[in-house]
């Protein structure tokens, strides 16, 4: 981190004179292409609402942990969450109703089961309120540290998979034809987008998470030709609205993964637009 400030000090703006700035624009530099990589497959695979479900799921690990006391219940989120992807994966191989069907009734099961548990006894729900709004100008090295991590392996990942992944999604049938492990590569798919969502939703908030998974992809198909313009276009939108949207969040004193979305919902405007100009 000593060397991610220096470079920070080189920069002249009064913005990174502090250092919870200085954190949070390094998460922002991770959290947006992991947003933008993962929004292709979600859009892709017409999964928009799951990475909502999953953070569900997420705040009901995190209620979980605390009424266990346990003193790290992101762990505790991180595993649910981890376990509610897989059995999201193996209900939606087994059964013949619809995707969107299914994530309802996994999404209205995890967040009654949240809520239960965070109110159990006449507790309190207010110290929960932290996730559905998130701060990221509180997030700390440590979870830096963890998003790096994660970036790394999804880049990986990407880098070897995202091909076999885009053609499981378009067409699970071919891919299963071609040798391709279609269940292996969806189960890995859900486990990665609930590790990413579970970390990230004390920085970007639960009633806004989804948004960051689905509009960087939305706005990319908009204005890409190929599938490599598509993932490089989904990424660069996420890095942009991540950026403009904390400069925003910092000078206006409003919530920065507000603000973050509210620039993704512009870039998706503006890249309609165009999409119907050059129709």
């Amino acid at each position: 981190m000593s060397v991610w400030y220096w470079l920070c000090e080189l920069i002249p703006t009064e913005m990174l004179r502090w250092d919870f700035m200085k954190n949070a624009l390094l998460a922002i530099l991770l959290m947006a292409p992991l947003f933008g990589l993962m929004s292709t497959m979600i859009v892709t695979g017409r999964m928009s609402f799951f990475s909502d479900a999953l953070g569900h799921s997420a705040f009901t690990g995190i209620a979980i942990g605390c009424i266990f006391g346990s003193a790290f219940p992101l762990w505790v989120a991180v595993i649910f969450s981890v376990v509610f992807a897989l059995l999201f994966s193996y209900v939606r191989s087994r059964s013949n109703q619809a995707a969107d069907t299914l994530i309802g009734v996994f999404s209205s099961a995890a967040v009654a089961l949240g809520i239960f548990i965070a109110t159990l006894n006449g507790g309190s729900f207010t110290k929960y309120n932290k996730y559905l709004i998130g701060d990221i100008l509180s997030i700390t090295p440590m979870e830096i540290g963890l998003l790096a991590v994660v970036f790394l392996g999804v880049a990986v990942f990407w880098v070897l998979y995202a091909n076999r992944l885009t053609l499981t999604s378009v067409h699970p049938q071919l891919a299963s034809s071609r040798g391709i492990p279609v269940k292996l590569a969806q189960a890995i798919f859900t486990t990665a987008i609930a590790v990413v969502v579970t970390l990230t939703i004390s920085s970007v908030g639960l009633l806004i998470l989804n948004s960051l998974l689905v509009l960087p992809a939305a706005s990319a198909r908009n204005v890409s030709r190929n599938l490599k313009q598509y993932h490089l276009f989904s990424v660069l939108f996420a890095l942009i609205a991540g950026i403009g949207g904390l400069i925003c969040s910092y000078y206006l004193e409003v919530s920065a993964g507000a603000a973050i979305s509210l620039a993704l919902a512009l870039i998706f405007a503006v890249s309609f637009c165009l999409r119907k100009r050059r129709a």
